[in-house]
């Protein structure tokens, strides 16, 4: 099968499982506290998607030069999911901060409202996920990881 011989795509999956695997160290630097849930997050430092689609590139690049048409379809979508990454993903996050404090807020003027009622507890509710974009510099050592991943994995495994 020629699936278990695409270098571009096992560096990417391998780009992918590494910049989420070191996100837990690199948290625990900052936080002192150890989240392994950070291994199937979205956002943070480094973005994996950035790693995949520019270790994609890069092999591609180097497989098949990078004056090819295939490597100009990775970067121009690359770019492209490294832009939306910066943007709208980490807007969205920030609106979901702003819905998570809003609902905050009503849930308690609710509480205050009926505290002539009686009833039982409020129903519990599932906050939306902040952590959703990168902000450029997650974006740019996530690229940057991609592209020595693919470059020393070229030299691992052709070499």
């Amino acid at each position: 099968m020629d699936v278990f011989h695409n270098f571009p795509l096992w560096i990417a999956l391998f780009s992918v499982l590494f910049a989420q695997g070191i996100k837990i160290p690199l948290s625990y630097i900052a936080s002192k506290k150890w989240d392994l849930t950070l291994v199937t997050s979205t956002g943070g430092m480094p973005s994996s998607h950035s790693a995949a689609v520019t270790s994609v590139s890069t092999a591609i690049g180097i497989e098949h030069g990078f004056d090819s048409g295939l490597f100009a379809i990775c970067t121009v979508f690359g770019i492209i999911v490294m832009f939306d990454a910066t943007g709208v993903r980490r807007h969205a996050g920030y609106h979901a901060t702003v819905i998570n404090q809003l609902v905050v807020d009503f849930n308690k003027f609710v509480t205050e409202a009926k505290s002539w009622q009686h009833k039982g507890d409020t129903e519990k509710r599932e906050e939306l996920k902040e952590l959703l974009g990168h902000q450029p510099i997650e974006v740019f050592f996530g690229a940057l990881l991609g592209i020595l991943i693919a470059i020393i994995g070229q030299m691992i495994v052709f070499n």
